[in-house]
């Protein structure tokens, strides 16, 4: 598991730029929104943290519909799934690897993105926790979206179909919970905690559809 571990790291920080593609796109996407809602300094404050999220969330787009792409084109595929570790493990491993190749990166490069959005020191330290506790589930969502489109030539925007309504929640957990830590009334644990559980609930579903859809695609 630790050589899968390493060798996936590599290959998708080697795959179409890996981290830089990602966060280039992250940096892309908030700094045009400046240009769309005008120099008010405020409202950019005000609706930074959603910003943030919406961008990391299109960003870890970027990449999903590779995550089983290499092995089904050299045929190591078929051997992950006669090997004797079960596959649901490998597939796990797979998305961890993937998370820190191109998830990782978004987290850390969040809070420079937070002061060109103008936010205070709170914001920036609620979001970067809220994107670090949030975006594995995207990756783990992502990977059942990877297995049912491994097989198709053009899967990337099946992918981003299948993936996006599901990461909803995620989406509006995370940002409840940054706006829950700004405004000092509500609550910030309780969106948090729930981003959490959506997290560990799509680590359990995401590698066993993606497991289910990989065979299934095998057969």
């Amino acid at each position: 598991m630790i050589a899968l571990l390493a060798r996936d790291l590599k290959l998708s920080v080697r795959a179409g730029g890996g981290a830089l593609i990602g966060v280039l796109f992250f940096m892309t996407v908030v700094a045009v929104i400046p240009f769309g809602v005008g120099p008010d300094l405020n409202l950019l404050s005000r609706i930074g943290p959603a910003i943030l999220w919406i961008g990391a969330l299109l960003a870890s787009l970027l990449g999903l519909d590779r995550l089983f792409q290499a092995e089904r084109e050299d045929g190591s595929l078929d051997l992950l799934l006669m090997q004797e570790t079960p596959l649901v493990l490998t597939v796990f491993v797979k998305c961890v690897a993937h998370w820190i190749a191109t998830g990782l990166p978004l987290v850390i490069a969040s809070p420079l993105l937070g002061l060109f959005m103008n936010m205070d020191e709170v914001a920036i330290g609620a979001t970067a926790l809220t994107l670090l506790a949030g975006t594995p589930a995207i990756t783990f969502i992502g990977a059942a979206g990877a297995g049912i489109a491994v097989a198709l030539p053009r899967g990337g925007l099946l992918v981003s179909i299948l993936v996006l309504p599901l990461a909803i929640p995620v989406l509006i957990f995370g940002v409840s919970a940054v706006y829950a830590a700004i405004e000092d009334p509500a609550p910030f644990l309780p969106p948090f905690l729930i981003l959490i559980a959506l997290n560990l609930f799509f680590a359990v579903i995401g590698p066993l559809a993606a497991a289910a859809a990989l065979r299934l695609s095998s057969d």
